[in-house]
């Protein structure tokens, strides 16, 4: 029994790092437009999620729709962003992903 404890202990380990390389992987391969805020909105959000979420949301999103989202990962989700951060991050995407008008 205790054998199979082992095996399927080190299954879900290997099956953990997958994942972990799979989101990084995905990260990596997401190419965010050039423009001031990148570097900032890049590494507050691929804290909790891959880069693709960003310009996979563009049809939906506005500068409004972009504002609630960052407040709700800061507020529901605990994201370490500064009100100035925030600002910056939202200015970046706006700019750079908004496809819906207002």
């Amino acid at each position: 029994m205790s054998a199979i404890r082992a095996s399927l202990g080190s299954a879900l380990v290997l099956l953990a790092l997958a994942s972990l390389a799979t989101v990084a992987a995905g990260a990596e391969s997401t190419e965010l437009a050039d423009g001031p805020g990148r570097d900032l909105t890049i590494g507050r959000c691929i804290v909790c999620h891959s880069l693709d979420y960003i310009p996979s949301n563009v049809p939906a999103m506005n500068r409004a729709g972009w504002q609630k989202s960052i407040q709700k990962m800061r507020d529901k989700f605990g994201a370490p962003i500064t009100d100035e951060e925030a600002k910056e991050i939202l200015d970046y995407l706006d700019a750079h992903y908004s496809g819906k008008a207002a």
